[in-house]
């Protein structure tokens, strides 16, 4: 049915290494020895010389990919510039070949009735190519049958690399060197001996030249690997090609990366839990942001910041990005501009969004990342509670004219003294210090009875607001409750096994990462853990739920902490949030959550 030879020897086998003079007619050096790294761990790494291709060209019966319709098989392995075997095969279609395929190829009913079909055919062919990259002129055709042959029949698919030769020769050839990129158009620029025919052994023949030269005008884009040669055939721009340099030394462990600019000015920083892979795809197709093009033609160099493991390294992003502000970065540029809905220590206390907290006795919730979500929690304060509105301060001896919301009902009018400081306490002010303390259940009750009345006359609209406002109230609570169950711990220390061996250690004091390491393997931890210690940051509490670090260092500390491998090693008191606390009604935000979505949706 075909023809398989196996050269005598296979330079693409299990060798740890290959060296020999086996010039390559595409121009790569005739002494050459791949590492052992590229041969056995990343087949992306090995140069365009070490690489085994198998050239493969169908013919087939015309139609969409669905099984079957392959009329033949045709293909040559390679490597180091060397033809290493041949398959070549016809295969009967299981249905009628057009007559217009037949002029085309010169393949008849009659020449594949004896053939066997694509089921018989399939693992020949996959154990010919097995472990080799994959070469067709436009290979989404040809690899669209042979995958749903695979589909069709029960056969696993081996997902090869594949090189596409049209693909390639459009990066490389300009359309002052060829009309076209057509496979007829490419053998005839090369002067090749072997043209095509719409015949699958020869045409295969005819790509393999073509791959050669086109690999032979590589060197000159800088591209050398396997790797390179993949990704160049993507729509890379002449930027990325330029400065994939940058990628360059960097090292394949967790941290921080800094692209920098003229005068060494930070442009861009970002983690990892490999540097050296993350950087690259920033020269690579794969990346389209235009403001990440803009930032590679500005940067200039690439800082890494090697971090023991994934926390340390998610926590130092999120401290340079606040200490440079970086301009291409998005996220995290302004934690101080967090804002917190502020319960005023006075006779008669009032809302008020400020900026900072303070040890000054006031009741604060927060942190709110903008105005308009600390104004939404105010709102649902105030349908809830009688709370006053306005600002003046208020004294418990002398009256001030009331407002309008006094006349409508919305205020106990402390302003002439209608309700006494305690009672309006009661009412009002203690209510909410609850809810900012332990249970904010008085203030959802009275906000759920409010939705429940407005939607049973009908207001859905309004009800809806009142539940956005429920939102915007409870999960903040919900969140600094969170915050300070762990920003009120002196010190904690947690570890979590490492996926190389050994322990991922963490000192945590006041809700900060004070100190960060990786215990060896095989090791026991406690001298790692005891040198963390000593050397460990000296952090001092302050007032509020987030005194010593950003909300969001704390909340990624926190998800650190909530994974289910982590264990804690020490902690001076214990760890807890109160038992009636904000967490009982994380179900019901969730719920209302999804309802605010659906009506946004709507």
């Amino acid at each position: 049915m075909g023809t398989d030879r196996a050269a005598p020897e296979d330079p693409g086998g299990s060798s740890t290494g290959n060296v020999g003079p086996r010039p390559y007619r595409a121009g790569v050096p005739a002494y050459h020895q791949e590492t052992l790294d590229a041969l056995f761990h990343d087949p992306r790494a090995r140069t365009l010389f070490g690489t085994t291709f198998v050239v493969v060209d169908l013919e087939t019966t015309g139609g969409a990919p669905d099984g079957r319709g392959i009329t033949e098989i045709g293909a040559v392995k390679i490597q180091g510039g060397e033809e290493l075997g041949e398959f070549a095969t016809l295969v009967n279609p299981g249905s009628p070949i057009p007559p217009f395929i037949t002029v085309l190829t010169g393949i008849t009913e009659a020449m594949v009735a004896p053939a066997p079909s694509i089921e018989y055919v399939l693992p020949s062919f996959l154990e010919f190519a097995r472990d080799a990259v994959w070469v067709a002129h436009n290979a989404p055709y040809d690899t669209g049958f042979l995958k749903a042959a695979c589909a069709q029949f029960g056969y696993a698919w081996p997902k090869p690399l594949v090189l596409d030769t049209a693909a390639l020769a459009r990066r490389v050839l300009t359309r002052d060197e060829v009309p076209n990129h057509k496979l007829a158009t490419l053998a005839r620029w090369l002067k090749s001996a072997r043209q095509p025919c719409h015949r699958a052994l020869a045409d295969a023949r005819a790509t393999v030249d073509v791959l050669h030269a086109l690999i032979g005008r590589l060197g000159g884009h800088r591209v050398h690997t396997l790797g390179d040669t993949l990704e160049f055939v993507k729509a890379v721009s002449p930027t990325q090609r330029r400065k994939r340099y940058l990628a360059e030394g960097l090292p394949d462990a967790p941290g921080v990366y800094v692209f920098r600019g003229a005068r060494d000015r930070p442009l861009y920083v970002g983690t990892s839990s490999s540097i050296a892979t993350r950087v690259r795809s920033y020269f690579t197709a794969a990346e389209k942001r235009a403001r990440m093009s803009e930032m590679l033609a500005a940067a200039e160099r690439v800082e890494a910041i090697e971090c023991a493991h994934a926390l340390e390294a998610e926590v130092r992003e999120l401290r340079l990005i606040a200490a440079h502000k970086p301009p291409y970065n998005r996220r995290s540029k302004f934690p101080e501009r967090v804002v917190w809905l502020k319960l005023t220590a006075e006779a008669y206390p009032r809302l008020s969004i400020v900026r900072q907290v303070r040890d000054d006795g006031a009741a604060y919730l927060g942190p709110f990342t903008s105005r308009r979500g600390a104004e939404m929690a105010a709102a649902g304060a105030y349908d809830a509670l009688r709370l006053r509105q306005c600002t003046h301060k208020l004294s418990v001896r002398t009256t001030t004219p009331a407002c309008a919301l006094a006349e409508l009902g919305r205020c106990s009018a402390p302003c002439e003294h209608r309700i006494s400081a305690a009672e309006y306490a009661r009412q009002s002010a203690d209510p909410f210090r609850a809810a900012t303390e332990r249970d904010p259940g008085a203030v959802v009750h009275r906000l759920l009875g409010r939705i429940e009345a407005l939607a049973g006359a009908q207001r859905y609209e309004d009800a809806a607001v009142v539940r956005a406002r429920l939102v915007a109230f409870l999960r903040a609570s919900i969140r600094m409750q969170r915050l300070a169950s762990v920003t009120g711990l002196a010190e904690l220390v947690a570890a979590r096994p490492s996926a190389t061996g050994g322990w991922e250690l963490a000192v945590v004091r006041h809700g900060r990462l004070a100190a960060a390491g990786t215990s060896p393997p095989r090791v026991h931890p406690q001298p790692t853990l005891d040198a963390l210690l000593a050397t460990a940051e000296t952090v001092r509490p302050g007032p509020g739920p987030t005194p010593c670090a950003s909300p969001e260092e704390t909340e990624r500390i926190l998800g650190w902490l909530d994974r289910p491998e982590t264990r804690l090693v020490r902690v001076d008191v214990g760890w807890a949030s109160p038992a009636g606390g904000a967490g009982r009604w994380r179900g019901l935000l969730s719920v209302a959550e999804s309802a605010d979505s659906r009506q946004r949706e709507l």
